[in-house]
């Protein structure tokens, strides 16, 4: 259930757009086993000088900022960040212009169906 966004310069995708969201999804699924069907990534695409990076950066640097309920071990974490280097670079980005950055709330602060997901049923473990 995490909610993933994704942030690049504009241009470097183009109509693969449905594509690079995909790919985080099967790196989502191998890394932190989440179901296949649990999809909410968004891409963002800014203009070049809206979006500063590294200045040894290629063409297709990208944060991906992933929220998702504490509790992941560290081997999953790391499972996670392999998969979205591997899965990046089908698309020509280096390892290097791909950062991630996991924001972990705790599940009292998720709200699901009305309700705090520490309360509900998710129908996957967290702990992987």
């Amino acid at each position: 259930m995490p909610a993933t966004r994704i942030e690049t310069r504009r241009g470097w995708v183009g109509a693969r757009r449905a594509e690079l969201l995909q790919a985080v999804q099967r790196a989502l699924v191998e890394g932190i086993r989440i179901p296949e069907d649990d999809r909410n990534i968004r891409l963002v695409e800014y203009e070049k000088d809206c979006f500063l990076v590294p200045p040894d950066a290629g063409e297709g640097f990208l944060s991906i900022e992933v929220t998702l309920i504490a509790g992941r071990t560290l081997e999953a974490k790391r499972r996670l960040y392999a998969a979205l280097v591997r899965e990046m670079a089908a698309f020509g980005v280096e390892p290097r212009d791909v950062r991630v950055i996991l924001i972990e709330p705790p599940a009292q602060n998720w709200g699901v169906s009305g309700r705090p997901a520490s309360e509900v049923d998710l129908g996957f473990a967290i702990e992987v």
